[in-house]
């Protein structure tokens, strides 16, 4: 090779590999070459039209002249210049033919100086959060190719997905999970726009979630141009931060501010990059912390509020406590107070498994998704005190009882109705401040005996189902029953919407399980990208199991690939009946006739098989026990397909 300041790479194993007015596409380093043949010359061009950027290697040679596929105008295909002296020409590098290999000779790529998306990611891992989930594409290359350099020093973890929609899923299902903020990342246009309804998930469930989206670039911005949408005006409904990166911003306030939004107000933030500030050159920006920029929600309820729910529990023999979702990371302080009360603690469907039904003091799920063991005691009480609970009519806590309601956030107080004690505080500790006056209660009746009989009137009731079978497909509680035997005791559970998500809650006794699920937007299609947005949390810490039903697993069943392409051992159990079994039910209670509710599916299980993970395929009951165990035994993404009975759930 003749010039030593050059890089050289070899780009053609053999000259005779390009035909002569051929043209192709091919590699130096990064450098993105067309490497053409004409008149007995290999001569190699930049890749690139000036006009358009238009795939040079992908065009023709055409009466001698190299032609751009993408509109036509025409260059030497030796030399890059354009005809009639046009200044328009193209870059060109040298060549040395090697023997029959092809070289080409590359200006050294000078080191790589921090750009304005450097910053922002540097700053986002400063915040703490290191897991992305979203698809790489034209208007979103700059961020990403940063995220690349962080994932390369192990600062980040990208997760690159097949839809967006399941990005956006996964996100809110991390931040349910551990409270903390994860990225889901889209182009502009149709790849934000699909993120929208796993947003709205984290929205309603009140779940941190950054949105990061590509734009097209600013001088376009208003012309119509490809793929162009307003993202700021289309995410202004579901984000409470939601801004445009511009060229002049201040970047690293901008991400610490969409951050510090997101974790504190459990909201969605957004913020869109047009492609050229993506690779703007940082220009002695640096990446901020959240050193001495946070402080710790340590809200004490009034004095007022204390004393008014001690007058209310005075005297009371037989107090409930009811949990939330909201009251996730305080279950320590709550079943103190149960402990001391002697009282049940029922959950919401939202709030499953904070505390194990194996508790001698756990009187299971309360309302339509629930059991008649928490539905007796709420009945039976004297004083209901609800901790980080919605009151949905889903969960159906009566407004008969006295109640006291503790929560941090303010607006969630009274929401719905009057309450008798409403208590604004955070959680753990109210409950504390609670337990310095607990000695002015009294004494309370030891509900635990008559919590075990209720118990054991449930599960006879469930064998009794058990024994249902009409040779249609398997019940949900034999499903549920199994899954209670051979469930990993630490899982994590994502559950999807539908009757199988009914069944789950009623029948399904949790152990030391945390569930996720999609609650008050209630989204079908929820457990599977739910289930990575899990794994993405834990790693493998805990086992992940997904419970889908048919119709929810299909609307991202491509997410089986992605399961195997990061080797995620997560496990789903599928109940398919080849129908939306919760509409039909629907439609029957409402007089309406049964109407576009039966389903045309694949095998699921081979289609799991071809992805690369175990599939297997149960049809009789007899079947269920050794497939269940050997899903659970995988090492790695497995799929369990039960084909179950709408009729019986």
């Amino acid at each position: 090779m003749k010039d030593d300041n050059l890089i050289w790479y070899k780009v053609l194993d053999d000259v005779n590999d390009l035909a002569e007015n051929r043209v192709i596409t091919v590699f130096a380093g990064t450098t993105e070459i067309c490497l053409t043949h004409f008149k007995g010359k290999i001569s190699a061009l930049t890749n690139k039209c000036p006009h358009q950027g238009g795939p040079l290697g992908e065009g023709s040679i055409e009466k001698g002249y190299l032609r751009c596929p993408w509109h036509g105008w025409d260059f030497h295909p030796c030399t890059g210049n354009s005809p009639g002296s046009h200044d328009d020409g193209l870059e060109s590098y040298p060549v040395e033919i090697n023997g029959k290999e092809v070289f080409v000779g590359i200006t050294p790529i000078p080191p790589h100086e921090d750009t304005v998306s450097d910053v922002m990611v540097q700053t986002m891992i400063n915040w703490g959060i290191t897991s992305v989930f979203g698809m790489v594409g034209h208007s979103n290359l700059g961020f990403a190719d940063a995220m690349r350099r962080a994932s390369e020093k192990d600062q980040m973890k990208f997760y690159g997905i097949r839809h967006e929609g399941a990005a956006s899923f996964a996100a809110s299902a991390y931040a349910k999970l551990t409270g903390r903020p994860a990225a889901c990342f889209a182009i502009a246009g149709p790849g934000s726009t699909n993120m929208f309804t796993g947003l709205w998930d984290a929205k309603v469930d009140r779940a941190p979630v950054l949105a990061l989206t590509g734009q097209v670039a600013t001088q376009v911005v208003g012309t119509g141009n490809f793929q162009e949408i307003d993202l700021c005006k289309a995410f202004q409904t579901v984000a409470d931060f939601n801004h445009y990166v511009q060229s002049n911003s201040q970047h690293a306030e901008l991400m610490s501010l969409a951050i510090k939004h997101s974790l504190f107000k459990k909201d969605v933030a957004h913020l869109t990059f047009p492609d050229e500030v993506q690779v703007q050159k940082a220009d002695g920006i640096s990446p901020q912390t959240p050193d001495q920029r946070v402080c710790e929600p340590k809200v004490l309820p009034s004095p007022s509020a204390l004393n008014r729910a001690i007058e209310l529990l005075k005297g009371k023999k037989r107090p409930v406590i009811i949990v939330g979702h909201g009251a996730k990371f305080n279950m320590p302080a709550i079943i103190e107070l149960a402990e001391r009360l002697n009282c049940p603690v029922l959950t919401t469907f939202k709030g499953k498994g904070l505390i194990s039904d194996s508790h001698p003091l756990a009187g299971g799920v309360l309302g339509r998704s629930g059991t008649p063991i928490a539905s007796y005691l709420m009945n039976e009480s004297d004083c209901l005190l609800v901790i980080g609970a919605s009151f949905s009519n889903h969960t159906g806590i009566t407004p008969k009882k006295p109640t006291i309601q503790i929560d941090i956030d303010p607006l969630a107080l009274a929401k719905f109705h009057k309450v008798d004690v409403p208590v604004w505080g955070e959680i753990s500790l109210t409950i504390n401040e609670l337990m310095q006056y607990i000695h002015l209660i009294g004494e309370t009746e030891d509900q635990r005996i008559e919590i075990a009989e209720r118990w054991e009137i449930w599960r006879m009731e469930k064998n009794k189902r058990m024994k249902e079978y009409h040779n249609q497909g398997l019940s949900s509680i034999m499903v549920f029953n199994a899954l209670n035997r051979l469930a990993p005791e630490n899982a994590v559970m994502t559950v999807d919407v539908g009757n199988n998500a009914y069944s789950f809650g009623r029948y399904y006794e949790s152990k030391n399980n945390t569930f996720l699920m999609s609650g008050y937007l209630g989204s079908i299609g929820f457990a599977l990208p739910a289930a990575m947005g899990a794994y993405a949390a834990v790693k493998h810490t805990r086992p992940i199991i997904a419970v889908a039903g048919d119709g929810g697993f299909c609307q991202y069943l491509a997410e089986v690939t992605t399961l195997v392409k990061y080797d995620m051992p997560v496990k789903i159990i599928l109940l398919n009946n080849n129908e939306l079994g919760k509409i039909s039910k629907e439609q029957r209670f409402s007089r309406f006739p049964v109407w576009k509710t039966h389903l045309v599916n694949p095998d699921f299980s081979e289609y799991a098989n071809s992805c690369g993970a175990l599939g297997i395929k149960v049809t009789k009951p007899e079947q269920l026990g050794e497939a269940m165990q050997k899903v659970f035994a995988h090492e790695g993404p497995a799929l369990l397909e039960i084909h179950t009975d709408a009729k019986l759930l």
